[in-house]
């Protein structure tokens, strides 16, 4: 049972502290953050700054009115951090109270005290993605503060991983792949070897021979702890048709939905429930390596947004498509500057390659072409060819130029 003292925003995040004069929004953020983290007065370009940063920022400012709140919304939306409201709404007595002991003329905080109890209902359609209300001197006295990391930060794991490419339903060169790499395999069990976690870049499904044995696969080895997995567009479009939502059953989705009803309704339960609960990404080691299906821009990664989640699971697309009606990619890779190793996939390739401390992976494997993976921290690729063509490419896989070499760990 969730202790209801305990608040636990989302790190980092924008906080504001909402409350009328006197609710002793300055003794809280004195009491549960660093002075650095708590900004007041014209607090905008210090927040840009942090926010930037990806740090936790507080705000203690009169922030009653939704005008007000609303430049701590617009930057967080800005930089692809949640913003949460922490309201002090204590009784109007209790304030008049404090206000008198302040030397304040208690009348003065009647609008402030209105305005709050007017709008505070409407905090999460304003844009706050949590909204926590203490609503007196005892829930405030007993709050406790934990910083939560966003979904993507995973930070505290340091590796060895194993990253594979777009499986695409291509069980036997899973399984053949997963061998090749030293994982044990008994059934549906998988043991990795001694520290290692595989970790799937997404697009598990569709066009291969058995989209709902891989599922099965990942999922198991998720639950053990033997994997990690991010979504892939794919994957995103089987949990809108397991919603119900019209989706059109092309590039092998037919024959995913077919295997899923043939698995009977728990397991697509459990296929949905796991697909909507993959981060768009994940930070890895650090910081120091990041795995996102269509790769990420430094200044997406470690962050949530729609803007941030759609580059991570298509790219960097704005609509358009070519002769084929194939959507057109920009190759963000050639323009990428971070400091994170970034491993991809979605765009198919004959063979992989850096390109600015980025690799695609995908090879193609439903392609006829092969199914690779990249061991990290030694930067080896290990591959096993497709045993079949079962989905002919719409066009010949790219061999792309030499790239920039085998980056430098940092």
């Amino acid at each position: 049972m969730t202790d209801p003292s305990l608040l636990q925003p989302p790190s980092p995040s924008v906080i504001a502290l909402i409350g009328a004069p006197a609710a002793g929004k300055s003794t809280f953020a004195a009491q549960h953050f660093q002075p650095a983290e708590v900004l007041s007065g014209d607090f905008s370009p210090e927040l840009e700054r942090r926010l930037s940063r990806g740090e936790l920022s507080v705000i203690d400012a009169p922030l009653t009115r939704p005008d007000e709140r609303r430049r701590v919304l617009e930057a967080s939306r800005a930089h692809d951090l949640p913003a949460v409201a922490i309201v002090l709404d204590l009784p109007r007595q209790v304030l008049e109270e404090r206000a008198t002991r302040l030397g304040l003329d208690p009348a003065t905080i009647l609008p402030e005290f209105a305005e709050l109890r007017r709008t505070l209902g409407g905090l999460q359609k304003e844009g706050f993605r949590q909204v926590c209300v203490l609503r007196s001197v005892a829930e405030i006295d007993a709050a406790q503060i934990r910083r939560v990391p966003l979904p993507p930060d995973r930070r505290d794991l340091p590796g060895p991983f194993d990253f594979i490419g777009d499986v695409h339903g291509c069980l036997p060169e899973l399984l053949e792949l997963l061998a090749k790499l030293g994982y044990s395999l008994s059934g549906s069990e998988v043991t990795p070897p001694a520290g290692r976690t595989a970790v799937f870049l997404g697009d598990l499904t569709d066009r291969g021979p058995d989209s709902a044995g891989v599922l099965r696969l990942v999922m198991g080895m998720a639950a053990s702890g033997a994997a990690l997995c991010v979504p892939g567009n794919h994957d995103e479009k089987l949990a809108r048709a397991l919603d119900g939502k019209a989706v059109r059953a092309m590039h092998g989705l037919d024959g995913t939905l077919a295997q899923m009803d043939a698995a009977g309704a728990a397991f697509r339960a459990q296929a949905r429930a796991f697909i909507g609960s993959l981060p768009s990404h994940l930070v890895l080691d650090g910081g120091r390596v990041v795995a996102a299906h269509a790769g990420l821009p430094g200044k997406y990664q470690g962050r949530i947004a729609s803007r941030v989640r759609s580059f991570a699971l298509y790219g960097d697309v704005d609509g358009s498509r070519d002769e084929l009606g194939l959507p057109i990619r920009r190759d963000w890779a050639a323009e990428y500057n971070g400091q994170a190793i970034v491993v991809y996939g979605h765009t198919p390739v004959a063979a992989p390659v850096w390109i600015n401390r980025t690799v695609d992976i995908d090879t193609g494997c439903a392609f006829g072409n092969a199914l690779t993976a990249l061991r990290y921290p030694e930067l080896e690729f290990v591959s096993v060819p497709a045993r079949q063509i079962y989905t002919p490419p719409p066009r010949p896989l790219p061999l792309l130029g030499p790239g920039t070499g085998t980056p430098e760990l940092s």
